[in-house]
């Protein structure tokens, strides 16, 4: 292996230097920022996880579409958000990781409904419609994360989702080509929607119930906020529900019943506020986490018969070892 090619930390070898070699006469030239061997771990609520290839953060959704439709179909891409329901596996990511920043967060509102970027926060939008006196958006205080990512898995909380105020939505497919499409079209169920897996959102229209209260949606939203507060580890190294409920049943409770409150792989560990979180507690690696979760998968189907499924979304490579 080329000098300057690998570092090691801790038993894994981190390959630098040779991601910029490979790509850099791949990717056209962009208005945007691009960062070789860039570093995730800052990117995810849970602190850990290897590098991407390549981190492209577009200048604006012109600077986004030449990218995508300049680049080689070869190159692999994803996109990212807040990191709040993401898990960088230690290898990390191959290929281009995208993440939308400012100019993909503006939020603007036209009589019922309000339109957002993909990369505004869920809490933001949640108070720029209580500010309007726009009701039904206000259980989006209580989901950590962006639109976008809300989009893409359906996010719900404190009896909203996302697909009962979605109107419609823009994304950006593989091949650079803009589409627009209405909530009805986009397959929602649980934690789930149909869009294709290379689109990646820009902006959507969620509408509500204009000229309600708007004490009382702040109450409503303060009300959401302290329950998540009280029932959540707020505050820690954590990336939201592990698994998705089972039908008619809660995963916490099984979780708990198969005697998984507080077990630990490593420094990760199932929280004891809310054993449906998982925590880093300082210093675990991705690997760590990755396996309490298997592990806790494996207690509840002993238990319970539950086959429980993950709602935190895990990529990349795994880790290479010395």
């Amino acid at each position: 292996m080329g000098a300057g090619l690998a570092r090691c930390i801790g038993s894994r070898i981190v390959m630098t230097g040779l991601a910029q070699h490979i790509f850099k006469e791949k990717l056209p030239d962009v208005r945007g920022k691009i960062t070789y061997d860039a570093s995730l771990s800052k990117h995810s609520w849970f602190r850990t996880g290897g590098p991407a290839d390549v981190l492209f953060e577009p200048a604006d959704k012109q600077d986004l579409v030449h990218f995508l439709k300049a680049l080689p179909l070869d190159v692999p891409v994803m996109v990212i958000g807040v990191g709040s329901n993401l898990l960088v596996r230690d290898g990390g990511i191959e290929g281009v990781v995208i993440r939308l920043g400012k100019n993909f967060a503006t939020i603007t509102h036209e009589g019922a409904c309000i339109t957002a970027g993909a990369a505004a926060m869920d809490v933001h939008v949640a108070r720029a419609a209580q500010k309007i006196g726009l009701a039904g958006l206000e259980w989006l205080v209580g989901v950590p994360g962006t639109i976008g990512g809300a989009i893409r898995m359906n996010a719900g909380a404190y009896m909203g989702e996302l697909s009962h105020c979605l109107q419609d939505a823009v994304a950006v497919d593989r091949s650079g080509q803009l589409h627009s499409i209405r909530a009805e079209d986009l397959g929602f169920e649980y934690r789930y929607c149909d869009a294709p897996n290379d689109w990646i959102f820009l902006s959507a229209t969620l509408c509500g119930s204009l000229g309600a209260n708007k004490q009382e949606i702040a109450e409503r939203m303060q009300t959401i906020m302290a329950e998540r507060q009280e029932s959540q580890p707020i505050g820690t190294q954590t990336g939201g529900s592990t698994f998705k409920n089972p039908t008619g049943q809660k995963a916490w409770q099984l979780i708990d019943a198969a005697g998984c409150r507080g077990l630990k792989v490593g420094q990760a560990m199932m929280s004891e506020k809310h054993c449906n979180f998982m925590i880093n507690c300082g210093g675990a690696t991705a690997k760590d986490i990755e396996t309490l979760g298997e592990d806790v998968r494996k207690r509840v189907k002993d238990h319970s018969g539950v086959s429980l499924e993950w709602e935190i979304r895990r990529v990349g490579r795994e880790g290479i070892e010395r």
